[in-house]
């Protein structure tokens, strides 16, 4: 999405979060304590977004557990430095971001580290139907680099290319992974970080 998007579409804290609202709950708020569902928003005019629950007593708010946990910056602009992080074609640096969000730099630089281990793949579960599959990258010689001492590549186990494996959702989302261990029991890890059936 497209930085002025989003500053359209969230122009203030309000907005920021009804969109993780809606995302997170659904249709049915629930409690981020205990999962109870008997929740209630909180009769609070300065503090939007807390909820009571009725089951363990506790108050809490759809940050809960999140990136934006107890976070003082503006939903807006974490909302803007995801935009600008994935739109970068390369990178952008923590004084880059601290300029176009008139941040400090170690705030930009706290922010910007947390986008990016929530981007991570590590922890992206897939659901349902599953398939992987393992394979090896790396092409072949160019044929000026060709010698007549040179012997033929191995194939498959055994090469020196690099071993990679993957898993792919049906109709849906892909977990990819340089692989060292491309034994049964180093595939079976692999598939069981990234699948849940």
């Amino acid at each position: 999405m497209k930085l002025l998007k989003i500053y359209i579409r969230y122009p203030d804290h309000e907005s920021c979060i009804e969109h993780l609202e809606s995302m997170r709950f659904g249709d049915e708020p629930f409690c981020l304590h205990c999962g109870g569902l008997k929740v209630a928003r909180k009769a609070d005019g300065n503090r939007i977004g807390r909820w009571n629950c009725h089951d363990c007593k506790a108050s809490f708010n759809v940050l809960s557990g999140t990136i934006f946990q107890k976070t003082r910056i503006p939903l807006q602009k974490w909302f803007l430095a995801i935009g600008l992080l994935l739109s970068a074609e390369k990178n952008i640096s923590s004084h880059q971001l601290a300029r176009d969000l008139d941040l400090n730099q170690k705030t930009a630089w706290y922010m910007a580290m947390r986008i990016r281990k929530a981007m991570q793949s590590e922890g992206a579960l897939l659901r349902g139907i599953v398939k992987a599959d393992d394979g090896y990258i790396g092409g072949k010689s160019r044929k000026g680099d060709k010698r007549d001492d040179d012997k033929p590549g191995k194939r498959g186990r055994g090469t020196a290319k690099m071993p990679v494996t993957g898993t792919v959702k049906r109709g849906g989302s892909v977990v990819e992974k340089v692989t060292v261990n491309l034994e049964s029991k180093g595939l079976i890890r692999f598939i069981k970080r990234a699948a849940l059936a």
